[in-house]
């Protein structure tokens, strides 16, 4: 796949996970809305989301938002606990949700294990100090990926998308 073929499937992905029904942060639980999101912590970044210019080249492929360690770290949407444990010598917790975008949080103590499926709001783990880019204070590391291995800029989840078309003269 070109390039541009790659980068229009994952607009195209990003706009299917991320347009959906507007729902209240407090509707949480197994009846939450499918494809909703919403932050695993307050949203205070302390990190953003750097792209590589290259897809091994080097990047912030997430962002690191303020905590303290023990804050407890919420399942960002519905879906299935793919990694739960130490990777790095860091807690790590992988969610697949509908469609096969993941959501990745470290450092954290896991509450969940592999298989469990989770709903949005769902307390998944701890925050645990040992996230290098924050020291010496404490922050967690929030990713999401594509099922090509693209990542996205995880605050995109959160907000509303203005989704306009334009006349195409091809």
């Amino acid at each position: 796949m070109t390039g541009l073929g790659r980068m229009t499937a994952a607009i195209i992905a990003c706009l299917v996970f991320a347009v959906g029904p507007t729902v209240d942060a407090a509707e949480t639980g197994p009846l939450a809305p499918q494809g909703s999101f919403s932050p695993p912590l307050p949203l205070i970044v302390v990190t953003p989301f750097q792209p590589p210019a290259t897809r091994y080249g080097a990047g912030h492929r997430g962002v690191d938002l303020a905590a303290t360690a023990g804050t407890t770290v919420l399942a960002a949407a519905a879906g299935t606990v793919v990694y739960a444990g130490l990777l790095a010598d860091r807690g790590v917790i992988s969610i697949e949700h509908d469609g096969g975008l993941r959501t990745t949080y470290e450092p954290v103590r896991a509450l969940v294990e592999v298989g469990d499926r989770v709903y949005r709001g769902q307390p998944i783990g701890a925050v645990e100090a040992g996230h290098g880019p924050c020291a010496p204070t404490v922050c967690l590391h929030l990713g999401a990926r594509m099922p090509d291995r693209i990542y996205l800029d995880p605050l995109a989840l959160f907000r509303p998308w203005l989704v306009r078309l334009k006349p195409w003269e091809g």
